[in-house]
């Protein structure tokens, strides 16, 4: 109640509306006087002699735990409760309004005077889950209730003319207002908090069977008689359970186990029931005694519950880092290990675990399982060099190895190790961590491959500009016209490397190459070009490259381009057999260019264009100069080329080519 009352005020004043903050207020206030009004006026009852104080003041514990709980923004409304709870408490007793009235002011000021202390040491969020905030609970509660104390000792002589020893009066105040706020506070702070936070109900259901088995043992304890045989029953039959409570439950449980046990031992001392209400004994003497057990256990209960859900708490941090780092080592590939050297046996990280191939959950393996999963062709390597570290005292030592994992997969591992020795010389232990470098050996592997197939190709283009110069030096009459064949022709090797290395030397769309080879000479209209996609293999790519060049500058020069009127066609189809391609065919025609007349002898264009393709490639060509322009129809097998076996039905423009 007291929680819902302030959790609506605080809510209320931050919204800023006002109507509803009142009502919150008023409620809190109407809420904490009520439940102060009645653990007074049982208090009321419980009066000692000669001074007529209570032996015990469970109010003072509803109005510090009501602040401590709710924060700094109902302190208001539940003073303003406690205020007229006391009064009204008073007034209805034998007391005056003026005594009241200090009584009142002492009760309030011992409430806030908790809260302020507990809020300044530990802050606004206070629970009793550490042995600190424990021990300063204890500390708050002894302060107030001291200075508290003082009030109503002074209102006790002043207004009631009390005859007892000042001091008396002091002390039996200070130490059952002190005694309520340990034994009941703690309750209502937990009770808030777990109005707040629920817990599950398995926890629920254990601690409401504890509580009443602890109730029960309680009760028949204390009110057994004063028989020899019972002077340690009250306090063997319930410390079991309160133990209990505290290992297993939250603190709540153990402030409520606490505030039975206060219940308890208060009733029987002022009933005159069992041990503690034996009547050879002083009422002051019994009620010392009380008193004293009750702080004693109370501090002990909340002590052991701190400790132990301190203990939970760093149990469950542990659990989520583990969880956390194990995920991380997965991810990352990395995992720890600690190898026994006199036990061979080694302890292992999930992350380990997972990369050595073992089983999700393997946290220790023998060395045995570990050799038995290493690479053979490493597995003495690995031996020889801890052997080695060992026998020369190292600290660390290094070494890559593979393991061999279930269905024939290889990984490398890295793995990083420091050696620990006894006082002997001999080695104890070594840590370390393994590291997953798989991917870094196949990426250094791929590199070492790109290396030698890069040497081959600068091999080959190398012969082949040793070549292609060569010939065109024999068949050059003068310098100029060399270098400037030389260059055309070294130009267009250029361009098709180019064209590979765009398409990581994996295959070159043959419209692209053909577009390249005669996009210098074309013109509006001067151009067909039509066929399906073909993909065209790096070395198949080179050689057409070349045939293409030596076509089309022809073309440019002697033939049908290099005229206005002239007109080339480029065409090409796909060859199958059952549906299954078998090789490629290309037509290259040319019309409407000057008279072609045979040349006296064949130049070294003319034998690129005859000879390389059934050299390179194993295919035809039937190269014919015409009267009416060059012909030419290349042949070569299919496993020169890729196929998405879409054709185009509409020929197209070679500008058409190039925009697309």
């Amino acid at each position: 109640m007291l929680h819902k009352a302030g959790e609506q005020l605080n809510e209320e004043r931050s919204c800023g509306a006002e109507a509803h903050g009142w009502a919150a207020w008023l409620g809190l206030t109407a809420a904490t006087g009520t439940l102060y009004l009645l653990a007074a006026r049982l208090s009321l009852t419980l009066l000692t002699e000669p001074d007529g104080v209570a032996v015990f003041w469970p109010a003072a514990g509803v109005s510090a735990g009501a602040l401590v709980a709710l924060g700094p923004g109902a302190r208001l409304p539940v003073v303003t409760g406690v205020v007229a709870a006391t009064l009204a408490a008073n007034l209805s007793g034998d007391r005056n309004f003026a005594s009241a009235i200090v009584f009142a002011l002492c009760n309030a000021a011992e409430a806030a005077l908790t809260a302020c202390f507990i809020e300044r040491q530990f802050g606004t969020h206070f629970s009793l889950d550490s042995f600190g905030r424990v021990v300063g609970l204890l500390i708050a509660a002894a302060l107030a209730a001291a200075v508290s104390g003082i009030g109503g000792t002074f209102g006790f002589v002043l207004f009631h003319g009390s005859a007892a020893p000042v001091l008396m009066t002091w002390y039996h105040w200070f130490a059952s207002d002190a005694l309520g706020i340990v034994t009941v506070a703690p309750l209502v702070i937990g009770l808030i908090r777990v109005v707040r936070d629920p817990p599950k109900a398995v926890e629920l259901a254990e601690a409401a069977m504890a509580l009443v088995a602890l109730s029960a043992a309680t009760i028949v304890g204390f009110a057994l008689p004063t028989s020899h045989w019972a002077t340690i029953l009250p306090l063997a039959l319930p410390l079991p359970l309160l133990f209990w409570l505290t290992a297993r439950c939250r603190p709540v449980f153990a402030s409520a186990a606490v505030f039975i046990l206060a219940l308890t031992v208060v009733w029987t001392v002022t009933f005159g029931v069992g041990r503690l209400g034996d009547p050879s004994i002083a009422i002051a003497e019994r009620v010392l005694a009380g008193q004293t057990g009750l702080v004693a256990i109370a501090f002990s209960a909340l002590a052991l519950a701190a400790l132990f859900a301190e203990r939970r708490c760093q149990e469950a941090t542990i659990a989520e880092r583990s969880a956390h780092l194990a995920l991380v080592e997965k991810t990352a590939l990395v995992g720890n290990y600690a190898f026994d050297i006199a036990a061979a046996r080694v302890q292992i990280s999930p992350g380990c675990a997972a990369i050595l191939g073992f089983p999700e959950g393997t946290t220790a393996i023998l060395r045995d399982d570990w050799r038995a999963g290493v690479h053979p062709d490493d597995l003495r390597r690995c031996d020889a060099i801890l052997s080695q570290a060992v026998a020369g005292r190292q600290r660390e030592y290094h070494i890559e190895y593979r393991v061999l994992r279930s269905g024939g997969d290889v990984r490398w591992i890295e793995a990083r190790a420091f050696v620990s020795y006894d006082r002997d010389g001999r080695a104890e232990r070594v840590v370390g961590i393994n590291i997953d470098v798989t991917e870094r050996k196949r990426a250094e592997e791929q590199k070492s491959l790109l290396i030698a197939e890069l040497d081959h190709r600068v091999k080959n283009v190398l012969a082949n500009v040793a070549v292609v110069a060569k010939r065109t030096s024999e068949r050059s009459i003068s310098t100029d016209g060399f270098i400037d064949a030389l260059e055309q022709r070294l130009q267009s090797m250029g361009e098709a490397h180019a064209l590979l290395s765009r398409s990581r030397w994996q295959s070159v769309s043959l419209v692209d190459l053909v577009a390249q080879e005669l996009g210098p000479y074309a013109s509006a209209g001067n151009t067909i070009v039509e066929g399906p996609y073909v993909g065209l293999t790096a070395a198949a790519t080179q050689a057409m490259a070349m045939v293409l060049h030596e076509l089309a500058t022809n073309a440019a020069k002697y033939g049908a381009l290099s005229t206005p009127q002239g007109r080339v066609s480029v065409r090409w189809s796909v060859q199958s057999r059952a549906d299954i391609p078998s090789a490629v065919r290309l037509q290259w025609n040319e019309r409407g260019g000057p008279a072609v007349t045979q040349p006296s002898q064949t130049g070294y264009g003319t034998s690129v264009i005859r000879d390389l393709i059934a050299y390179e490639l194993g295919g035809t060509v039937d190269h014919v100069l015409a009267p009416d322009g060059a012909h030419c129809t290349i042949t070569f097998p299919a496993v020169h080329a890729t196929f998405r076996y879409q054709t185009s039905s509409a020929r197209q423009g070679l500008a058409s080519v190039l925009s697309t």
